[in-house]
């Protein structure tokens, strides 16, 4: 394996998928960042469905609150994420609904990062 090797980790789950009294995005943003992971983007779906769930969530402007399908996408260097999914395996199996992780490599064509402030 390239040691340079860049991956992508999705998670995909629900908005409202807890581990114990956090939502499993922040949870799993608020772990990237103290693991410095390179880059997390969390992505809310208007509709979807999955094997632990029978019915369609579907976002609509009358619902007070919205069960929908997530995507948390993180992208860094393969071993990197191995690790990071390695540290999270644990939480992802006590979630009482399902989710469904995905690894693949990518390849990064132009990154400029920005000034820190």
């Amino acid at each position: 394996m390239d040691t340079n090797e860049n991956s992508i980790l999705k998670i995909y789950a629900s908005s409202t998928d807890k581990i114990g009294t956090d939502l499993l995005y922040e949870h799993i943003v608020v772990l990237a960042k103290k693991k410095s992971i390179a880059g997390i983007t969390v992505y809310r779906g208007i509709m979807g469905f999955g094997l632990s769930n029978n019915e369609i969530e579907t976002s609509r402007f009358w619902e007070l609150t919205e069960k929908l399908p997530i995507v948390i996408e993180m992208i860094d260097k393969t071993q990197i994420l191995e690790n990071f999914y390695q540290f999270i395996l644990n939480d992802l199996r006590l979630l009482p609904k399902g989710c469904l992780v995905t690894m693949h490599p990518i390849e990064i064509k132009f990154q400029k990062t920005g000034n820190k402030k």
